[in-house]
């Protein structure tokens, strides 16, 4: 029987690249995902590539893409995030296990999100992002989401006219990409990819892509929430400066894709991505590649050693 190979060993959390130091994404179709050692292997029929896992903050895989178990335990070991891409459009269906091992970003959104008032306040936080020379700290929710509608249709009319696309409102069908006007597909595109990085980043820090401040229900709801941070600086004007360039081109999808690749590495949004959650949550002392802490809870006596044989201790703590 022929002996059976190791492969390589599980990386350590120090060999794995922080997630704001990493490459922002990379777009993969009509290829076989393997793994050899820390590399994934990509197979085609121009030959063999191999990308550093480590460095990678999400994969996007389009048609006619095969992944190896292996390939897919190596994605899981780095924290990488994969998004499944469709002929008809970018769809987000997973992601790597976190970078940071620690629950610590994850309980305090959901302390967060759990009391109303807290979860107000950052909501409000989100909105004061976008409006930095205005104070929200007053609006309401209802106010906030007019003032919020009003800013971002402005943003569409201002990048019409400044590109020359016609523009008058977001129609599409999520179900057929390919029934969309040039200007929306690039948008589809480009959001998505947004998406794709906002929820690479949420998930690599160990937040929970479902616990939004904003969106609620939905087990994207926290993506949809941070996303919209940049829709403003980033996809709206790709997506039409792309329109505006390529008009009917059938590929304005793919074309969208690299553009928003090239404007996430050129702005460095994964590093403002990073700080920015952190500061949302409140959590910007916590290192994104923290050591593995278990712990024990305990209403009494709060954290306990994990580990200990308890079933020798008394009810009053000792042996």
């Amino acid at each position: 029987m022929a002996k059976k190979q190791a492969g390589a060993k599980k990386p350590e959390r120090y060999e794995l690249g922080r997630v704001r130091d990493r490459i922002t994404f990379l777009y993969l179709e009509h290829a076989k995902l393997n793994r050899k050692d820390s590399a994934i292997q990509v197979l085609d029929d121009r030959g063999i590539v191999y990308v550093p896992a480590a460095m990678l903050s999400v994969l996007m895989l389009g048609p006619g893409v095969d992944v190896t178990h292996r390939a897919m335990e190596l994605i899981g070991e780095s924290g990488l995030g994969v998004v499944w891409v469709g002929e008809q459009g970018v769809r987000q269906y997973a992601y790597g296990r976190p970078l940071n091992h620690s629950s610590a970003i994850l309980m305090a959104q959901a302390k967060l999100v759990s009391n109303q008032r807290s979860r107000v306040k950052v909501a409000r936080q989100m909105y004061q992002m976008r409006f930095p020379d205005d104070d929200v700290s007053q609006l309401t929710m209802q106010q906030l989401r007019g003032k919020e509608g009003a800013r971002v249709r402005q943003v569409y009319l201002d990048q019409s006219e400044k590109t020359g696309v016609a523009w008058s409102r977001r129609e599409y069908n999520p179900d057929d990409f390919d029934s969309g006007s040039p200007i929306n597909k690039a948008l589809t595109a480009a959001h998505q990819a947004l998406y794709g990085l906002s929820y690479s980043v949420i998930s690599a820090l160990g937040a929970s892509a479902g616990l939004g401040f904003v969106h609620t229900g939905h087990d994207l709801s926290f993506v949809y929430d941070f996303a919209d941070l940049y829709k403003a600086e980033f996809s709206i004007p790709v997506a039409l400066s792309v329109a505006a360039k390529y008009g009917e081109d059938s590929d304005i999808g793919s074309r969208t894709r690299l553009a928003m690749r090239d404007v996430f590495v050129e702005s460095k949004l994964l590093v403002r991505m990073v700080r920015d959650l952190k500061a949302l949550l409140g959590m910007t002392d916590v290192d994104d590649r923290e050591v593995d802490l278990v712990s024990l809870w305990d209403d009494r006596l709060g954290l306990q050693k994990f580990g200990v044989q308890y079933h020798e201790l008394q009810e009053d703590g000792s042996r």
